[in-house]
């Protein structure tokens, strides 16, 4: 299990990546923008490095939901792989067979 600090400091990024989304999204969108004058771009690159550090989306961890394990982490099942193969062995995981050789 991993520790409670890192799991929690992990679910604070994703909440706050989450509430400034949008307004990420639009500084982003205006100071790529090269239509727009280059005060106007600078402007907007500004107030996005003014944004907190831990609201961009490259700062999440991907984590087990089962033991917080920050490697060898499978997207599609969301979990590492030791939490993987222990709950497969038990026959909690629909369609996972176990191998054996």
């Amino acid at each position: 299990m991993a520790k409670k600090s890192a799991v929690n400091r992990n679910e604070m990024v994703r909440k706050l990546v989450k509430q400034y989304a949008s307004k990420r999204k639009a500084l982003k969108n205006t100071a790529e923008n090269e239509t727009l004058s280059l005060e106007e771009r600078f402007e907007a690159r500004l107030k996005l490095s003014e944004l907190p550090r831990n609201s961009a989306p490259g700062r999440i961890r991907n984590r087990c939901l089962v033991t917080g394990r920050p490697r060898a982490f499978y997207r599609k099942m969301k979990m590492s792989r030791i939490a993987l193969r222990e709950l497969g062995s038990a026959g909690q995981i629909p369609g996972l067979v176990k191998s054996s050789w």
